[in-house]
């Protein structure tokens, strides 16, 4: 999805114009690969926009940093001022949802693995964004195709950790999959179960019950943590358990989370439909409720929601 232009950026402290917004071509994490990232919704609500969930993301945001060894020269409440600031700065077509992408990274100046001699720097940018797996995605489903390749073990890299190095394992899914005719992928783990999506956490429906994979090495999704809390506010049951290939090809439901994918129904996994090949009436009611969530018109989560 192409990348609509805003006005500013803010960058180490100062917001510049979008097209000044540049780093050196020998900038530390451009080579390897450190740099932690966080991604944000800002939602058009009756009270103007509001970004979803702002303080639990810039929290993941300086974890990944202290994970990562990342020296972040800014604190939360700095980094959590410029990205309502971002919103107000910029101008955005009304009714319109905002992507909002902060990131920390690594410098110029030392070259060589080591990095702990390099500057930090740190930037953040809002542009309008429509939905990540398509319009059509949200309505009717998206077909997923399990990957060939797994996901990094906890041996090797932190999976808790938003961060650049992680998503080549993404990338490499993701683009496996479409290749192959497929939509998106759904990678498992180093011992067979389901891990995640290329960018989203995965659930499925069986017998009523809404079933996800625990975090043992995947990121501590908030969306996900949204899904569930909203799903128990429904009153429907919640299962965190391991989940298996075979489980997912017997799924009534299934469907996508995240911030970019919201909630996207599963209808299809490796030329398996999933249900009846449609999006089910569990996954419309979570996906209704989610929006009525981010819009801001369900009171019980308006503490979700930070208005700019």
């Amino acid at each position: 999805m192409a990348l609509k232009e805003s006005q500013y950026i803010w960058l180490n402290g100062e917001f510049v114009a979008w097209n000044e917004a540049k780093v050196h071509v020998l900038t530390h994490s451009l080579h390897y690969a450190n740099s932690a990232f966080e991604g944000l919704r800002a939602y058009p609500t009756g009270k103007g926009l509001a970004i979803f969930r702002l303080q639990d993301h810039t929290k993941r945001l300086l974890n990944s940093c202290r994970m990562s060894l990342l020296n972040c020269p800014y604190d939360a409440k700095t980094l959590n001022d410029a990205q309502i600031e971002i919103l107000r700065k910029n101008t955005f077509a009304p009714k319109t949802s905002v992507y909002i992408r902060p990131i920390v990274f690594v410098g110029y100046g030392v070259m060589g693995v080591y990095h702990l001699n390099s500057p930090i720097g740190a930037a953040i940018a809002a542009w309008e964004w429509g939905a990540y797996l398509g319009d059509e995605g949200l309505e009717n489903g998206i077909r997923v195709k399990i990957s060939s390749w797994a996901r990094n073990s906890v041996k090797s890299m932190m999976g808790k950790a938003k961060v650049a190095a992680n998503y080549l394992n993404s990338q490499m899914a993701k683009c496996e999959a479409v290749e192959a005719g497929y939509d998106e992928a759904l990678l498992l783990d180093s011992e067979g179960f389901v891990a995640e999506g290329s960018g989203e956490c995965f659930f499925i429906v069986r017998d009523g019950v809404l079933i996800t994979p625990p975090s043992d090495n995947s990121l501590e999704s908030i969306t996900q943590d949204t899904v569930i809390k909203i799903a128990k506010a429904l009153g429907v049951l919640v299962e965190r358990r391991r989940l298996t290939r075979d489980e997912a090809y017997m799924a009534d439901e299934a469907f996508f989370t995240g911030t970019a994918a919201e909630i996207t129904p599963v209808r299809e996994i490796d030329a398996r439909a999933v249900g009846d090949g449609k999006r089910g009436a569990l996954t419309k009611r979570l996906q209704e409720a989610y929006f009525d969530v981010v819009y801001g018109r369900d009171a019980r989560f308006a503490d979700f929601l930070t208005y700019a």
